[in-house]
């Protein structure tokens, strides 16, 4: 995490929380690029990253993903057509 300052005194603070998650179904780079334009296309979401084959997907945020979070990204995976297992450990 960085703290930056501007000399006006303002500050601003950029945060970058990653957490992955298991994704059944993605074998090949079609079924990464499905994933990938899914999950991206979430608000809170900053950056996303699907390894194909083993379905690992690294969702990059603003502020820790919660419950409510878990469960869209979930939604979002079912209605693109792949199965969500959830988070994986760190």
């Amino acid at each position: 995490m960085s703290n930056c300052c501007t000399p006006d005194g303002s500050c601003h603070t950029t945060a970058e929380i990653k957490t992955t998650y298991k994704v059944g179904g993605v074998g090949s780079a079609h079924c990464q690029g499905v994933v990938a334009k899914a999950v991206s296309g979430l608000d809170e979401v900053a950056a996303v990253e699907v390894e194909i084959g083993t379905g690992l997907v690294t969702v990059t945020t603003a502020a820790e993903p919660g419950e409510a979070l878990d469960a869209l990204i979930a939604k979002t995976v079912d209605e693109a057509g792949y199965d969500f297992a959830g988070r994986v450990a760190a």
